[in-house]
């Protein structure tokens, strides 16, 4: 499955988290594959991720919640929500 993570670097939080950042480089734990991750000039950021273990994709946010407000969202493909759509018409 796919995950949308995005979150927020508070002014009072960001020294800790740059150096938090550039000791681990923010990578997933074992059970996580990051897609691609972006960086937002106003302190935002997302990353696309894949998991099919949620206990993993639970670590790596918790590993941030300290420091960073973050909202991890389960996605589809063009694909499946198309087909997704498609069935609604034949209802």
């Amino acid at each position: 499955m796919k995950f949308i993570s995005s979150w927020t670097v508070p002014q009072g939080s960001f020294n800790a988290a740059v150096k938090r950042f550039l000791e681990t480089g923010g990578a997933p734990p074992a059970g996580v594959k990051m897609l691609g991750r972006w960086h937002g000039m106003n302190g935002q950021g997302f990353a696309i991720s894949e998991s099919n273990d949620p206990k993993a994709m639970y670590l790596w946010q918790a590993q941030w919640g300290d420091l960073l407000p973050i909202t991890v969202t389960p996605c589809v493909e063009d694909e499946d929500a198309g087909a997704v759509m498609a069935s609604l018409g034949k209802r």
